[in-house]
């Protein structure tokens, strides 16, 4: 049997045609180390044609001869190499990293199989790992910790959480008599990843149940850390909290980070009185540990006592940022304290704190509450002179108040004005007092072309513009034009309520459309319509960066 080796041309000066026995004789001077680093590579460039052609051979078993007489787990290795590396085929050298195991009986060692699983990673052939893993553990090996981490570091990269789960908890069972400790870093970014994509239920069950429990893991305050903001950021703060005590119980020493998440956990969840108790256990306190229980003050209205606590934090050496100023200006607009506004912006002032676009919005916002909208525009005036461009709830703050009392108009150049702004995702709540202005003094057409400009801004309509959009039109007696709104409303999937039903229904039945009115019913009762009113805020509360 003739082989013409890869990558060799029919008219080379050497002879490209070795016949096993020829290859044989070579392999075996290879070995010898007679022949320099050439024949090798000639050797493992053989191997590869004959485990490519083997199966179209009509003497696979002289191959499968040769291979057992000539192949040892240090060649396979070079073989596998090659594949992977030099031709860029990674299922060519699982193929022959699996063939040689289980057809050729080779024990391949671990570096082997590290090589492999690195290379499988780097190329995002997942599958082909979980396969490798699967190998390597029949011959009753397992990837060092270093390897293990970049496999899993790797799964968590491509978003395949629930197999760099398994991995870490069967690296818990597989590893304890080895003690291969995977390295804080690998545990964390999975914990973390965890966290972000939502899974929090999941990274505290492996946290408590296989982490923290083994030998084979290496955690620290961090490690704690990301587990509590994930408690936190579900609203469970008293089992973060159960936590926090673990952590103190296992020696880790909690940071300003741990406190912080913690303090702002209690005030998230309403129990500012709690997350005050423990801003007085912080050893060292920082701004953020006042600025988040001063903010949760102001969250409920508790304006004098988040005054105590900003006093207290000035009394202590610790200054006020711009982000302290803007929960406590927040807070006193919320309740229409213009006076404590505007004295806390002149203190802010001088303290040398730069207001920002949040500072200017919550003052506007406070002035549209007290029905003070000519003062809100010249804030809105003064924002633009510091280039201080408004943003999406500035807009928004302002066309309500605007529409609450009936000035269309200038509702609408504020909209034009947003229409030009590429740099601002808009959202429905900003358009829709607009629209449903329109509607009610009769304009349909108008609320029809801000419809038009939402959807070139790529803004979804919810269901609450379709919901004005469709009473809009029944007011105008276009019942054909509301109905074909509703079947659009369903089709992209916003689920139309109580209100949207039953005010297109009793519409199409004082207009003498009964069947029509009983479509959209069984239409509706499809979506499963929930059992809520439409209603959108006369005053959008204004997010603060804390």
């Amino acid at each position: 049997m003739r082989l013409r080796l890869f990558n060799q041309s029919p008219r080379t000066s050497f002879s490209c045609f070795f016949t096993i026995s020829n290859v044989s004789r070579y392999s075996s001077v290879s070995k010898s180390g007679q022949m320099g680093g050439l024949l090798p590579l000639w050797f493992v460039k053989v191997v590869c044609t004959l485990h490519v052609r083997r199966k179209s051979s009509l003497k696979e078993a002289h191959v499968l001869d040769y291979f057992r007489r000539n192949l040892s787990s240090d060649i396979a290795f070079s073989v596998i190499k090659h594949m992977i590396s030099n031709l860029n085929k990674p299922k060519l050298g699982y193929s022959f990293l699996e063939y040689s195991k289980n057809v050729l009986n080779l024990v391949h060692s671990v570096e082997t199989y590290s090589f492999v699983l690195r290379s499988f990673c780097q190329a995002g052939v997942h599958d082909l790992v979980k396969l490798v893993i699967g190998l390597m553990r029949s011959d009753g090996l397992v990837p060092d910790s270093s390897v293990l981490g970049f496999v899993v570091i790797s799964f968590v990269n491509a978003g395949e959480f629930e197999v760099a789960r398994e991995l870490v908890i069967d690296h818990s069972r597989n590893s304890v008599e080895d003690c291969l400790v995977l390295s804080c870093f690998v545990v964390n970014k999975l914990l973390r990843s965890l966290v972000k994509s939502n899974r929090v239920d999941d990274a505290v069950d492996l946290f408590e149940n296989v982490i923290l429990g083994s030998q084979c893991f290496s955690s620290d305050a961090y490690t704690f850390n990301i587990v509590l903001s994930g408690l936190c950021k579900t609203k469970e703060v008293e089992k973060a909290f159960g936590l926090f005590n673990t952590m103190i119980m296992f020696g880790y020493e909690p940071d300003s980070v741990t406190y912080n998440t913690l303090l702002n956990g209690f005030c998230r969840a309403g129990d500012v009185d709690k997350a005050h108790e423990l801003l007085k256990e912080v050893r060292s306190p920082d701004v953020v540990s006042f600025t988040s229980v001063i903010s949760g003050y102001c969250k409920l209205g508790k304006m004098e006592d988040a005054l105590v606590l900003f006093d207290n934090m000035m009394g202590r050496g610790i200054r006020p940022n711009t982000i302290t100023f803007n929960v406590i200006i927040d807070g006193f607009g919320k309740i229409g304290n213009m006076v404590s506004v505007l004295t806390m912006y002149e203190k802010m002032v001088n303290l040398g704190c730069n207001p920002d676009v949040i500072t200017f919005t919550s003052i506007i916002d406070g002035h549209c509450r007290v029905g003070e909208v000519h003062e809100g525009l010249k804030i809105w005036d003064e924002m633009n002179r510091r280039n201080l461009y408004p943003n999406v709830y500035t807009f928004s703050v302002l066309i309500h108040c605007l529409c609450k009392e009936s000035r269309l108009n200038e509702a609408r150049d504020l909209l034009r004005q947003l229409k030009k702004r590429g740099d601002i995702v808009a959202k429905a709540f900003v358009y829709n007092p607009v629209i449903d202005g329109f509607c009610k003094a009769g304009n349909v057409d108008e609320a029809n072309m801000i419809v038009k400009e939402m959807e070139e801004k790529r803004c979804k309509l919810d269901k609450i513009t379709f919901t004005i959009l469709i009473i809009g039109h029944c007011m105008k007696g276009q019942m054909v034009e509301a109905i074909s709104l509703f079947d659009k409303m369903l089709i992209l999937g916003c689920v139309p309520d109580l209100v949207t039903v039953n005010s297109l229904a009793s519409r199409l039945l004082k207009a003498g459309m009964p069947k029509e009115a009983f479509e959209i019913r069984k239409a509706a009762s499809g979506a499963r319509v929930p059992q809520t009113d439409v209603s959108y805020s006369k005053n959008v509360d204004i997010p603060v960066a804390v």
